[in-house]
């Protein structure tokens, strides 16, 4: 067994090379299809064989670059979030969560399978070229391992005192979401690769631990020593024990966390799409650029009643002088992938007349000045 998981995961240990730069062959546009009850969650893409990938909740979908679909894996109960492509490796890492609050119940009675109430947050590893037919299943076709991300499980369960009170979920983890591959921060011209995994994070107006979001960083070189089978009856707790770096970004607070994550290698930062928050004293942002060149500083938090030390990541300046600098940016929380040069493919996600969700990916290009995040590209 040893065996047969090494050599599923022996090129996730090679060293790194950058994305390949965009070269102007990507459609403007990319059509899903529709894809049943769920809303999209992320997107990756495979420029070099010319593929899509889009999590739509409960199952992972494949298509070419005209939207043609190529193939699928369903069987899904959990909430399959955010996604990444390793163009090195072909292996696609998505977030996914088991959990019985508002969001695993809904997705449980849509499915019309019982909520046990299981809780378990995991990385599920996919090996793209094995996706080769519509309807695979997540259990049992032999595509996918996951490793259990043991620090969000911890803090989505502990219980801390928020002044007088005892509240559930420290920092407001609500289990996590986005993720994306990238280099050590500082390092932009490292070529080693890591897994930075963000937290969702509850709207909790009441509460004032959970104004950051977080970001967890971990070295996947060794992975296959943690990676099982995925078993939806049993889950397994096998994964590291830590990340390697805890990160905390000063955002203000916002609806569930960093939906999307992606680091670009053209400008050496972390996009982050979130929904926007409710707290007033907040500009309430939905798109915020993570510096990705400054090594992490320390300061301190209060959680639990007690000052804690933190590692935090610097915002990006943008349109105005307050501490949390971003944009208002319609799209992106359902789909933001690089595609270098400054462009990227968003998500503008629907659901169509007969109730199914769907999505088109648009081409857009960076800008960052003023109010403006992005432009279509050609328009700009």
């Amino acid at each position: 067994m040893l065996c047969v998981l090494f050599l599923f995961f022996l090129p996730a240990i090679l060293k790194v090379q950058a994305q390949e730069p965009f070269t102007g062959h990507l459609p403007d546009s990319i059509h899903s299809g529709k894809q049943g009850p769920f809303h999209v969650q992320g997107v990756a893409i495979d420029q070099s064989n010319g593929f899509v990938y889009f999590s739509f909740t409960d199952k992972l979908v494949k298509t070419d670059l005209s939207g043609k679909l190529i193939g699928s894996v369903t069987g899904f109960l959990g909430h399959l979030g955010d996604l990444d492509f390793d163009p090195r490796t072909g292996m696609i890492y998505a977030s996914l969560e088991y959990k019985n609050d508002a969001i695993g119940k809904g997705i449980s009675t849509t499915l019309g399978v019982e909520n046990k109430g299981n809780t378990g947050f995991y990385i599920a590893l996919i090996e793209g070229s094995r996706v080769t037919h519509p309807d695979m299943d997540a259990e049992k076709e032999d595509l996918l391992r996951t490793v259990y991300i043991k620090e969000a499980a911890n803090d989505y369960q502990s219980m801390v005192t928020e002044g007088n009170r005892k509240v559930m979920h420290r920092f407001g983890c609500s289990g996590i979401d986005g993720l994306t591959l990238g280099p050590a921060t500082g390092k932009s011209k490292d070529k080693k690769l890591y897994l930075y995994v963000a937290y969702g994070i509850y709207s909790d107006t009441t509460r004032s631990d959970n104004d950051h979001q977080i970001i967890l960083k971990y070295d996947i070189t060794n992975w296959n020593q943690y990676a099982q089978k995925l078993s939806q009856k049993t889950l397994h707790h096998s994964g590291p024990k830590k990340p390697l770096e805890k990160y905390f970004i000063n955002t203000g607070n916002t609806s569930y966390g960093i939906q999307n994550l992606a680091y670009d290698f053209y400008t050496g930062n972390f996009y982050a799409a979130v929904y926007p928050g409710n707290k007033s004293q907040y500009p309430n942002y939905s798109l915020f650029l993570i510096d990705g060149r400054q090594k992490a500083k320390t300061a301190y938090l209060i959680t639990d009643n007690k000052r804690q030390k933190i590692k935090t990541l610097a915002l990006l300046p943008a349109n105005d002088n307050t501490a949390q600098k971003g944009w208002h940016f319609k799209w992106g929380a359902t789909g933001l992938c690089p595609l270098g040069n400054g462009f990227f493919y968003i998500s503008h996600n629907k659901k169509a007349a007969d109730g199914q969700q769907e999505t088109t990916l648009h081409k857009y290009k960076w800008t960052g000045s003023g109010k403006e995040a992005f432009t279509l590209a050609g328009q700009e």
